[in-house]
């Protein structure tokens, strides 16, 4: 969750640019909080919030390391105040991790047998043609769709 905007931090220049698209963003995020999750699982009532969390990190990626329209200043700013998981972004710049939708679908801890999550297994070779993530909802995050 993004810090509170209060009057002494400064902010770098070019956040007038992005700040519209991380407010609205920051609105979905709360409504998606507030959302009741009657009917749903348990797990099912995290996945809204985790593709917000997934599309404002990628807002920020795509910027500085895709187009390059912020300034390393604004990015790490960004990274600072909590609107990008900095953990995340790290894993996106290696191979094979372009698509990660998060950090807990490469967790061997959290699977069966020691192994990544259903969704990283690349399409052609998966038994079932349509799959979710149980953490996060994914339907396939593998760098070889």
């Amino acid at each position: 969750m993004p810090k509170i905007k209060t009057s002494r931090v400064t902010y770098p220049e070019g956040w007038e640019l992005i700040e519209p698209t991380l407010r609205e963003l920051d609105a979905k995020m709360r409504e998606a909080e507030n959302d009741p999750n009657d009917g749903k699982r348990k797990c099912e009532a995290l996945w809204p919030i985790f593709r917000i969390a997934h599309q404002k990190s990628r807002y920020i990626y795509d910027l500085y390391y895709k187009r390059k329209e912020i300034s390393k200043e604004l990015y790490e700013f960004c990274l600072e105040q909590g609107y990008a998981d900095a953990n995340l972004i790290a894993k996106w710049k290696k191979p094979g991790y372009e698509m990660l939708c998060c950090l807990r679908c490469m967790q061997t801890r959290d699977h069966n047998f020691a192994t990544t999550c259903v969704c990283r297994v690349p399409k052609h070779l998966r038994e079932e043609q349509v799959i979710e993530c149980v953490h996060c909802g994914c339907k396939g995050c593998a760098s070889g769709d």
